[in-house]
């Protein structure tokens, strides 16, 4: 997937200087997203697992099936590429991984090393196969370290993520045209694919895959995705498109999440159908005030948790005090929703290379009051960017 193969990945260094503190000799993971990060490849289809092993001292090795083994040459960036099982002519270490991955950790010196292993998404079974393949190393939870490593994107994460939020600010054209010609939900919903769809087919290079994550039972071919909700159905926040369409005075949100080589982008909608209530409009002018209010303060130094807290106490001044939601963006990147939330809680400190999304909303039910906008926001060297530019504020068709 990457643009350039041979390119330094900076990611690289922030996780052997994270493993370094942590004390942690190697890391070997299985995790689709973790294995990506550190690799470059992503089969799409999880069926035979992929292992990227990364000492904290020497050099990365990838472990794939030999079904992905040109596969994962032709697009990863580790050099040093190994193949297991049984496909045609193809050269491997052997009949399955445990072998293999046993035999690279011994080439590595690893039999009494500690190694991090995601906990928060390696299997209890595959976590006791892996300690039985070097009974006297220590394994340890590596995951937080892992997500803490995310936080700061890289040059060529950045790039996939303007893509991203191209494609995404596309198929937002195309779902806000879609109901202001009178469309149902599913039109709405299938204009924005398309219109996504269309200019990857027709402007991006064969470089740019549009492929999500899958698992041991499916793949995601196409991540670029898109689902609109009206009226009360707001309040489910996701679920599938049907036939519906939105009346007059409702509002309709439009969720879109959209991914370019791995990298993902959001933006998030709500549009008004005809004049909306009072109750509505204050509602989203509410949010979009906030909105503007949190502008100056997303910069580098800036706690996460201080977007939350203006929020916050807008609500409170606008006298929602008893509708605060829990949360109003989120750090994205690899994942749609990567682990950080932007809430009262957070330790997150912004500095330039973080990518996240902004979404102050509103959830009233008695009232039916439903708002839902988004945006992926890069912070740089002395301020912020948006990376999702299209028509935002107060829309109404």
């Amino acid at each position: 997937m990457s643009l350039e193969t041979t390119a330094p990945r900076p990611r690289i260094a922030r996780l052997k200087a994270a493993m370094a503190e942590k004390g942690i000799d190697a890391l070997v993971s299985f995790k689709p997203e973790h294995t990506f990060y550190m690799s470059g490849f992503n089969p799409v289809l999880y069926s035979h697992p992929v292992v990227m092993i990364l000492p904290a001292n020497g050099e990365p090795t990838l472990l794939v099936h030999a079904l992905r083994d040109a596969h994962g040459r032709d697009e990863g960036f580790v050099e040093d590429t190994r193949a297991y099982g049984v496909w045609s002519t193809t050269k491997t270490m052997g009949p399955t991984w445990p072998e293999a991955l046993q035999k690279i950790l011994g080439e590595k010196g690893l039999e009494n090393a500690t190694i991090g292993l995601e906990a928060d998404s390696t299997p209890i079974a595959r976590w006791q196969q892996v300690q039985g393949l070097v009974p006297n190393a220590r394994l340890q939870d590596s995951s937080k370290l892992i997500d803490r490593c995310r936080l700061v994107k890289d040059p060529d994460e950045i790039e996939m993520a303007r893509v991203a939020a191209d494609l995404a600010d596309r198929g937002m054209d195309a779902a806000i045209a879609a109901l202001a010609a009178g469309g149902t939900e599913r039109d709405a919903h299938t204009a924005s694919q398309l219109a996504m769809n269309n200019h990857w087919t027709k402007n991006l290079p064969d470089s740019i895959e549009v492929a999500d994550f899958g698992g041991l039972e499916g793949g995601m071919v196409n991540g670029l995705a898109t689902w609109v909700l009206s009226g009360e159905r707001m309040f489910r926040n996701c679920d599938n498109s049907i036939a519906r369409k939105p009346e007059q005075g409702e509002t309709c949100a439009i969720f879109i999440w959209s991914v370019a080589n791995g990298i993902h982008a959001e933006n998030e909608r709500t549009v008004g159908i005809g004049a909306l209530p009072e109750k509505r409009r204050r509602a989203l002018e509410t949010v979009l005030s906030i909105r503007e209010q949190i502008a100056p303060v997303m910069k580098p130094g800036t706690r996460l948790a201080e977007l939350y807290e203006i929020t916050k106490a807008g609500l409170v001044k606008a006298g929602y005090d008893a509708n605060i939601p829990g949360r109003i963006g989120h750090t994205i990147g690899i994942g749609a929703h990567e682990h950080f939330s932007i809430d009262g809680k957070s330790d997150v400190i912004l500095e330039p290379g973080i990518l996240f999304t902004l979404e102050p909303n509103l959830r009233v039910p008695d009232q039916g009051v439903a708002t839902q906008i988004s945006d992926t926001i890069l912070i740089t060297e002395d301020g912020h960017e948006f990376l999702t530019k299209s028509r935002g504020g107060y829309i109404e068709v």
